[in-house]
């Protein structure tokens, strides 16, 4: 393509190449609520784990064709020149063996479950099994098996903000659900797709972590509310809705926000939560950043040379390296009982200057 431009994302830091396989799974037991006609509600989800090898397997691309094209039109023609990237997940690779904790991410309001892409890939490659997971109507471009893409419907007011977050919630228990019965040698793959060799039996189910940016981190806590699977969780830079404010939460969460939203001072769901957080937790802030800072936008916007709102003045590949060793510190200390000796959830690191440290108990 003449004068296109391409983007790349950095790869994983970690030891282990990176897997991955896309399933559609079919919840029968509920409506989706946003669907016309009515039917059963329908997910896309990435279960992304550690590789035993990945050479000569296809990259997984940032979004299928089809989603791809409903991304592009959405920004009119300002990415019409851009070729957006290939991840570093190796498709259907076949697993390493070996009991792995999970999590369970979510992403923003018309966002993709690929919008994270760094740092899911980087947990995957130390050691983690993370699953993205789409929300159709409410995610940005959600593309099906048979090709066809479902589009974000328009928030109307608080109340469909909170009933959306509600449903993000159960998405999120339902794909739990499917999660222990393929890690028992079930494929939940609503077409049985071959699933990846080694996969089953190496899902530790009873370490289970949820993270989510934006109204994506309101639904890890909201998965987390009244369900004991879910250990710890982090909401990046997301108002919380739902009953979870008012009950709270008796494990481990993490908030982390940025200066322009600044949450337990400006973010009244922030400082409502905050009052009923009963287990380990702590508010940290991304210095220099805003609210797309945590996502991928904040690498493919420089780079493609499309001026995307929201993304702070933080270089972004201190924004990567910050969020994802943030996220991953946090689950290695509660999921896997590893000491934060890098001072980093204090605020205090110095490899890690852009985090800082709001409150905590």
């Amino acid at each position: 393509m003449d004068g296109s431009v391409t983007v790349r994302l950095a790869g994983p830091t970690g030891p282990a190449p990176v897997g991955a396989v896309e399933l559609h799974l079919i919840d029968r037991t509920r409506t989706d609520p946003w669907a016309e006609p009515k039917q059963p509600r329908e997910l896309m989800v990435t279960v992304a784990y550690p590789a035993d090898n990945a050479q000569g397997r296809r990259l997984l691309p940032w979004l299928p064709p089809g989603a791809e094209r409903a991304l592009k039109a959405r920004y009119g023609s300002a990415l019409d020149t851009v070729v957006l990237p290939a991840t570093h997940s190796a498709d259907r690779a076949p697993s390493r063996r070996g009991r792995r904790p999970v999590l369970l991410y979510s992403p923003g309001y018309a966002s993709d479950r690929t919008f994270n892409t760094l740092v899911v890939e980087d947990l995957v490659s130390w050691g983690y099994v993370v699953v993205t997971v789409d929300h159709p109507y409410d995610s940005g471009e959600v593309e099906f098996p048979d090709g066809h893409v479902v589009l974000t419907r328009p928030e109307e007011n608080e109340d469909t903000i909170t009933k959306a977050v509600a449903v993000r919630a159960a998405d999120l228990r339902f794909v739990l659900d499917q999660l222990v019965y393929l890690d028992r040698g079930g494929n939940p793959d609503a077409q049985r797709r071959p699933l990846p060799h080694g996969l089953c039996g190496t899902l530790d189910l009873s370490r289970v972590g949820v993270f989510g940016h934006s109204q994506g981190g309101a639904a890890a806590a909201a998965a987390m509310d009244g369900d004991p699977p879910v250990q710890a969780g982090v909401n990046l830079d997301g108002a919380v809705r739902g009953p979870v404010v008012k009950r709270g939460l008796d494990r481990p969460f993490l908030l982390v926000d940025t200066a322009v939203h600044d949450g337990l001072r400006q973010d009244p769901t922030w400082s409502a939560l905050w009052e009923n957080l009963r287990g380990w937790h702590r508010c940290l802030r991304l210095a220099d950043a805003d609210h797309l800072s945590f996502t991928d936008l904040v690498s493919i916007g420089p780079q493609s040379g499309v001026p995307l709102p929201l993304l702070g003045t933080i270089p972004a590949e201190r924004a990567v390296a910050a969020v994802r060793a943030t996220v991953r510190t946090f689950f290695d200390a509660h999921l896997r009982g590893r000491p934060d000796t890098g001072h980093l959830l204090m605020g205090a690191s110095p490899r890690y200057p852009e985090i800082q440290y709001i409150a905590g108990r």
